[in-house]
């Protein structure tokens, strides 16, 4: 599977399709015409591993297994069967930087001094700085990156929440621990893999061998996958990008971060700027890799790559209230109410996606609009069941949503590959538009997006050979070039 031209549909199995008994991995198989109607040709499965659900799903018990509340392995082999029927291809979540406390390893490990897993984790006679987990991730909710267990008499390590004890990802039974996950899901016929918390693992394995500072560790993982993709969740900025990639032979895709944080910060100046600085500065992948963006994921918005400023200037704007922020870094909101339901506004955000180099990612639910429950706690809040009855209402109005959403992806699809290093980032003078000029085989292609409700008219430089796809009717394009409030638009030029 090659990652190029891809869309992605992000599905969690717990809130996709529906609430009670609907939920599961059979309830996505039964919803899958819905992710080919909006246009997108992968799913990727947030975990559906065998876990007590503390962290919703992330803390895993069983690797190789099905929770219970999601079906059976059968029905597992279902969903990827139907997936390839449909053609779509299927990516899964790759979660081995730790494990849940109730695993049967960590069980052993506590319990036994000499067990053979008491090396799997890390372990302390007292609290000290680490130098591979700085502090902890959920600063407010753990404050401390050690835990005391009384049957060990020593501490564990946990970078997320004390439920999940980190992992010795250097110690060679455990990376053939992973390895053989690898293996297990690739038999049962998934396509690729989302590799969970990457920074943590390349620093901790390099402490077991500092060659290459670690991201030997990220060859081996590949050397395992076997030519599957490995989309790895790396929030860092953009020069440490090229370690990442190697060449060729580490990471296929990265969540790109940093242009994620840029692009909110985009939104709440209503200014291009952000957008075109995060592009020039990100590094070009190598063949056969490629950048992955998104406008929400499935926690908080993670402000962390800002700076104070910046970021304040983005929560101003997106989450004023206390009780809409997360970890004193982000924000635990949709998409839609931060950008007031306006309809005009969310399809411009998600025409920003489908316009950058790399390949786009839509979550449930964002391509409906759909709201946040801000009374559950944490980040339950944006984790909340698919509102079906919404995609109904939508799929029967012109203009919705639903329809923009999809044209987009299907014309985004209909282009084929939007390489990163093929696209230059420009300023038409209009602080407010994104340009987008990608260079194509078949010619290239402009994309242009105006972040303000103010209508602007452009001067080009291009000759336009077609419009291909925009948010509203306009006069056909020639050296100028109107776009509406909110407004988007797609040509090909000369």
């Amino acid at each position: 599977m090659t990652l190029d031209g891809r869309v992605i549909y992000q599905v969690d199995p717990a809130t996709f399709s529906g609430p009670g008994a609907d939920a599961g991995l059979d309830g996505v198989r039964r919803r899958l015409e819905h992710v080919r109607a909006v246009g997108a040709d992968t799913l990727w499965l947030q975990p559906f591993y065998v876990s007590p659900y503390r962290d919703a799903g992330y803390d895993i018990v069983d690797h190789h297994g099905v929770s219970q509340r999601f079906g059976t392995m059968a029905d597992f082999d279902d969903l990827v069967e139907r997936c390839h029927q449909l053609d779509l291809r299927v990516v899964v979540g790759l979660v081995v930087q730790h494990t849940s406390t109730d695993h049967p390893w960590f069980r052993s490990a506590r319990d036994d001094p000499a067990s053979p897993y008491r090396d799997f984790y890390v372990w302390a006679a007292e609290p000290h700085d680490d130098e591979v987990v700085k502090k902890p991730v959920f600063q407010g909710v753990e404050d401390s990156i050690w835990a005391y267990d009384d049957h060990a008499g020593r501490y564990y390590r946990h970078a997320f929440y004390r439920h999940q004890p980190d992992l010795d990802v250097g110690h060679p039974r455990i990376r053939e621990a992973i390895a053989g996950i690898v293996r297990h899901w690739l038999d049962h016929g998934v396509d690729g893999f989302r590799v969970d918390a990457v920074p943590h693992m390349v620093r901790q394995a390099a402490v077991t061998d500092s060659r290459d500072d670690g991201f030997w560790f990220l060859s081996e993982l590949a050397d395992a996958a076997d030519g599957a993709p490995l989309l790895g969740e790396v929030d860092e900025g953009p020069s440490t990008y090229p370690e990442y990639f190697g060449n060729g032979d580490r990471l296929t895709g990265i969540l790109d971060f940093w242009t994620n944080n840029l692009l909110f910060l985009a939104l709440a100046r209503s200014s291009a700027e952000p957008l075109v600085r995060a592009l020039r500065a990100q590094p070009t992948s190598p063949e056969g890799c490629t950048y992955l963006n998104w406008l929400r994921n499935h926690d908080e918005l993670n402000l962390s790559l800002l700076s104070d400023s910046e970021r304040d200037e983005v929560m101003a704007a997106f989450a004023p209230d206390e009780t809409m922020r997360a970890f004193g870094r982000g924000i635990r909101r949709r998409l839609a109410p931060m950008l007031g339901d306006d309809v005009r506004r969310v399809a411009m955000a998600h025409a920003i996606v489908q316009s950058l180099p790399g390949v786009p990612i839509v979550r449930y639910g964002e391509e409906i609009g759909m709201g946040d429950d801000l009374s559950l706690p944490g980040r339950e809040a944006v984790r909340t069941p698919m509102e079906w009855s919404k995609v109904e209402e939508q799929d029967l109005r012109p203009g919705s949503l639903l329809s923009r959403v999809s044209q987009l992806v299907h014309r985004r699809r209909g282009l084929g590959p939007l390489r990163p290093g093929h696209c230059d980032a420009l300023s038409f003078g209009a602080d407010a538009v994104l340009g987008l000029l990608h260079h194509r085989a078949d010619g290239p292609v402009l994309m242009m997006i105006n972040l303000s409700d103010d209508q602007v008219c452009l001067e080009l430089e291009y000759d336009v050979r077609a419009d291909l796809l925009a948010d509203r009717e306009y006069e056909p394009a020639g050296s100028g070039v109107v776009l509406g409030g909110y407004g988007y638009r797609w040509l090909r030029v000369r």
